[in-house]
C-alpha cells in the first residue's frame, strides 16, 4: 500500500541544505580566488594541475567545500523545517559576495592595486 503525503508532512530542511550549501560553495570559490591572487604561497598550493594554474585547485576545493557543507547541513536538518526566507537571503548575499570578490576591479580594490 502506498502513502500518500502532504506538503505540510514533508520537511524542507534537506532542500534548505542544498540551497545554503550552494550559497557557501559559491563564497568558497570567491574566497578561494582572491586568495589564490593575492598571496604567492596559495598560489603556488592551488596550483594542482599546471595548464590551468591556480584555477584547478581553487575550484576543485570550492566545490569540496560545497559538498561536505551539503552532506553535513543535509543530515543534520534532514527532519526539520527550517526558516526558507533566512537560508534563501544568507544564500543570497554569498551569492553576491563571491560575484564581488571574483570581479576583477573589486579584486584589485581590496588588494589595493
Amino acid at each position: 500500500m502506498t502513502q500518500r503525503l502532504d506538503a505540510d508532512s514533508i520537511p524542507n530542511g534537506p532542500g534548505a541544505a542544498a540551497i545554503l550549501a550552494a550559497g557557501t560553495g559559491c563564497f568558497a570559490l570567491g574566497l578561494f580566488a582572491l586568495a589564490g591572487d593575492a598571496v604567492p604561497a596559495i598560489r603556488i598550493v592551488f596550483n594542482v594541475w599546471s595548464p590551468t594554474g591556480p584555477l584547478s585547485g581553487i575550484s576543485g576545493t570550492a566545490i569540496m567545500v560545497w559538498l561536505v557543507v551539503w552532506l553535513a547541513l543535509s543530515r543534520r536538518w534532514r527532519a526539520r523545517d527550517i526558516n526558507l526566507v533566512r537560508v534563501n537571503v544568507a544564500a543570497f548575499v554569498m551569492l553576491i559576495a563571491s560575484t564581488l570578490l571574483m570581479f576583477p576591479p573589486f579584486m584589485d580594490l581590496l588588494q589595493g592595486k
